[in-house]
């Protein structure tokens, strides 16, 4: 037929055949994978609207994508926040939102004093090549940390809802109102508890971070990161350092994120039920000379804390125990006679893993530096999974004795 466009060689259908049909009437029941780069619209007056924001969608990848988007939806909403932003990892979130308290040469960060490794090193090394300045205060004692604001005057305070490897539960009501006090924000570490045992933002957070790859994926095959803030004009700015920085969260990553999600509340009950009843176990043992356990904490403060930050009855998922014999050797002792239990450098799966703090989570902080936070060379961090209970107990303690 007469102005018909030619039938294209088999070299042109073999690119294009199959490819770009309109989408179906009906919607997926799970978000599927959008494995593309980019997204081609009607006419370039629509890209233009989507460019501007004025119309929703999605142009390219790096800047948004819809299974991303999904999985962000999600951690917003399970977090009761105002928007969120996927990252590559949880230090890549974490780094965002260094970024979105506006640090610049001379201002100054108040951590925790027993955050995460990398955090510090995060904190001292990236962010202290740029003149910002990291001191550190014991977020237990509130009092203690208002007078370190108040004397260095920070832009933003950074802490963990369950520290990491002592499992202290911070208080994060008071860190915010120390916050609040000197005009500065408020980043809290939310990967231990997820949001299923502790809402940081309700409380007064100003961020709630999160390593993915830790109870969110949950199986010990993905990494991702994600942020969530408490005032949209904070995922801006958080969107903006993903798109210039390039930390994307990739589709099938996220995809794995978003599916783990959905056994997140059944997970961390079972595994919270678990280590429950294995720290109880191990304040028994002879062999174990001290456990960190929030819920083995008498003192009335601290069981008023953990009730106000965590969901009751749970105390989290993660045991740290110090062995009697408190030495190296004896801590490698310990981890190579297991047979069940995973030595692991993360935590959060379904199975149990275990970490040497010293040698992995704390291995660029100073052994004095270790020492004076109670990290010492006998410690061993549980991350307890899903297993029957009784496999676990077995397996550590005949490992102990080992």
């Amino acid at each position: 037929m007469a102005g018909d466009a030619p039938e294209p060689s088999f070299t042109t259908q073999v690119v294009h055949a199959g490819e770009r049909k309109p989408a179906p009437a009906g919607v997926p029941v799970s978000t599927p994978i959008y494995a593309t780069s980019t997204f081609t619209y009607e006419s370039m007056d629509e890209v233009d609207r989507v460019f501007e924001g004025t119309t929703p969608g999605h142009v390219y990848t790096r800047f948004s994508n819809p299974t991303t988007a999904a999985l962000e939806e999600a951690v917003r909403v399970l977090e009761g926040g105002a928007g969120a932003c996927a990252f590559a990892s949880g230090m890549a979130a974490l780094h965002a939102a260094l970024f979105a308290c506006d640090l610049t040469p001379g201002s100054t960060v108040l951590a925790s004093q027993d955050l995460y490794g990398a955090t510090l090193n995060l904190l001292y090394t990236v962010f202290g090549a740029f003149g910002v300045h990291t001191v550190t205060a014991d977020f237990s004692d509130p009092a203690a940390t208002g007078e370190v604001a108040r004397s260095h005057q920070p832009r933003a305070l950074v802490a963990e809802t369950i520290s990491n490897p002592l499992l202290k539960i911070c208080d994060i009501d008071a860190c915010a109102e120390v916050a609040r006090s000197v005009g500065a924000r408020l980043i809290v570490d939310n990967t231990f508890a997820t949001p299923y045992l502790c809402r940081p933002l309700k409380h007064g957070a100003d961020f709630s971070v999160h390593s993915g790859t830790k109870y969110f994926g949950g199986h010990g095959d993905v990494m991702g990161g994600i942020a969530v803030t408490r005032d949209a004009a904070d995922t801006a700015a958080l969107v903006g350092t993903m798109k210039l920085v390039g930390g994307i969260l990739g589709v099938h990553e996220a995809h794995e994120i978003l599916r783990g999600i959905k056994t997140l509340a059944l997970r961390v009950e079972r595994q919270c039920d678990n280590t429950a009843t294995l720290a109880a176990r191990l304040a028994e043992h002879p062999r174990v000379g001290r456990v960190y356990y929030p819920a083995l904490i008498k003192d009335e403060m601290s069981g008023a804390i953990l009730r106000r930050m965590l969901r009751p009855p749970y105390a989290g998922a993660l045991v740290t125990i110090e062995l009697r014999d408190n030495t190296r050797a004896a801590a490698f002792r310990f981890m190579d006679a297991l047979r069940l239990c995973v030595r692991s450098t993360s935590m959060g799966d379904v199975f149990t893993g275990v970490l040497h703090p010293a040698t992995a989570s704390h291995r660029d902080v100073s052994p004095a530096r270790r020492r004076q936070l109670g990290i010492t060379d006998g410690i061993v961090r549980i991350s307890v999974g899903i297993e029957d209970v009784t496999d676990i107990i077995n397996d550590i303690e005949q490992a102990l004795e080992a």
